[in-house]
């Protein structure tokens, strides 16, 4: 695994278990909602995390972002189908994306060389 990758997914576990161990039921409850939403349904998860992608592009989110690419590089999307969702969240967030499209492209450069 590429460093950048393990330093995200161990800062977002290591931080994801002091802010769900203070047991603040609102916190909890929507991260639970957050999980369940991404869920196999009436659209799948290879679907849903292509779209939580382009959401995260649009609002210029990078820890949504590589949190995303991660969760479709498990889904099996291919280097020419991640190029098509880029396409998209620019044209929809428009050219204030490119500077978190060039950091998505990376980190999805990292991910493919594992």
């Amino acid at each position: 695994m590429g460093k950048a990758i393990e330093e995200f997914n161990e800062y977002r576990a290591k931080m994801n278990d002091v802010i769900l161990g203070k047991q603040n039921k609102v916190i909890n409850r929507l991260f639970n909602l957050d999980t369940n939403t991404y869920a196999e349904g009436a659209l799948s998860t290879k679907t849903k995390e292509m779209l939580g992608l382009v959401a995260s592009m649009v609002l210029r989110c990078d820890d949504c972002i590589k949190y995303h690419l991660g969760k479709c590089y498990e889904q099996g999307i291919t280097t020419e189908e991640m190029y098509e969702i880029f396409a998209v969240a620019n044209i929809v967030g428009g050219t204030i994306v490119i500077p978190h499209t060039r950091r998505a492209a990376e980190y999805w450069e990292e991910l493919t060389a594992q």
